[in-house]
């Protein structure tokens, strides 16, 4: 697995893994009204394709979920793919979604 370093930038709307001084992925959301993020979108760059970015941006998502007492929809096929594989995080997925 490579060092990667999550970031929240939520003037942006995503998270953004960084490798280095390369952005090698981001995860875009949308935060809705009712204290729920709809992941979107998941892109990691080719390069670094196989090598935990993925994994790091949905980590990062879901614990953020948990520690902002916030809940996830995981709209993305990697995202809902990812959550239905670590159960550990799917009690942050919102009501009605199925990880």
């Amino acid at each position: 697995m490579t060092d990667v370093e999550v970031r929240d930038v939520p003037e942006r709307h995503r998270y953004e893994a960084w490798v280095g001084d390369e952005r090698a992925g981001v995860a875009v959301y949308v935060a809705r009204e009712d204290s729920a993020r709809v992941l979107t979108h998941t892109v990691v760059e080719d390069a670094w394709e196989g090598r935990g970015v993925g994994s790091a941006l949905a980590r990062r998502a879901f614990d953020d979920a948990r520690s902002g007492g916030y809940r996830v929809v995981p709209q993305c096929p990697f995202m809902a793919a990812w959550v239905a594989s670590h159960p550990d995080r799917a009690d942050v997925v919102a009501d009605g979604t199925t990880p």
